[in-house]
């Protein structure tokens, strides 16, 4: 079995970047946000399609609509002097421009989704206990931190109780279980159904159920 990683930039960071930016750059923002909302859009309609049909979507419109972006970025209204290089949309600009191909990423592989809110989200997690961390004692110790603060974020991310997922793994990894196969957030959830939180998922159905319907009234307001 071979591993593959695949470096991908945080488009939610680039949006919220130039979000930040609507005070001083409103027309200049206004615009980037509604081109970034129009992926949102093409992903929201192809999320259903198997991955053949969502790369080829993603490939003809998303494309499209990143190449109408990168033309945006390169034009007069996000130029010196409207948009100076040292100006917050300046270096937002660059931002982008620097992680372009990685921002691209998506439209290459179905599998990597277009908005990766959901990796920043078990970021935060670090970020939150960033100063309790400052001393760990040993470089060891940092790395088995890291270890566990992965396996937990596995297990959110699968919907698992998290303690009675470490509970049962880590005893039989002590006990000499050589088998990791079955000890993987996916293939532990199969065989231990009570220890499913299920309200995770009705969270993330209500919260894109919300987002749906955002979209449509802003595409109705378009028409």
């Amino acid at each position: 079995m071979v591993a593959l990683c695949i470096h991908d930039a945080f488009r939610a960071h680039a949006r919220r970047k130039i979000d930040e930016c609507r005070s001083a750059f409103p027309i200049q923002v206004a615009k980037l946000e509604s081109l970034i909302r129009m992926l949102y859009d093409i992903e929201d309609q192809i999320k259903a399609l198997d991955d053949a049909e969502r790369l080829s979507r993603r490939q003809t419109h998303s494309r499209h609509v990143l190449g109408l972006i990168d033309e945006y970025l390169q034009s007069e209204p996000m130029s010196s002097p409207k948009v100076l290089p040292k100006s917050n949309l300046g270096q937002t600009a660059a931002y982008v421009r620097r992680h372009w191909a990685s921002l691209n990423r998506f439209t290459a592989n179905a599998r990597v989704p277009n908005d990766d809110n959901d990796c920043e989200q078990l970021m935060k997690r670090v970020a939150t206990g960033r100063k309790n961390w400052l001393f760990k004692g040993s470089l060891s110790a940092g790395e088995r931190a890291a270890n566990l603060m992965t396996i937990i974020g596995t297990a959110i991310r699968n919907d698992l109780d998290v303690h009675a997922y470490l509970d049962d793994v880590l005893r039989r990894a002590l006990a000499g279980e050589t088998d990791r196969s079955s000890r993987r957030p996916p293939a532990w959830r199969d065989s231990h159904p009570e220890c499913i939180r299920d309200y995770r998922q009705d969270e993330r159905r209500q919260a894109a159920d919300r987002k749906r319907v955002r979209r449509a009234r802003r595409q109705r307001l378009k028409k």
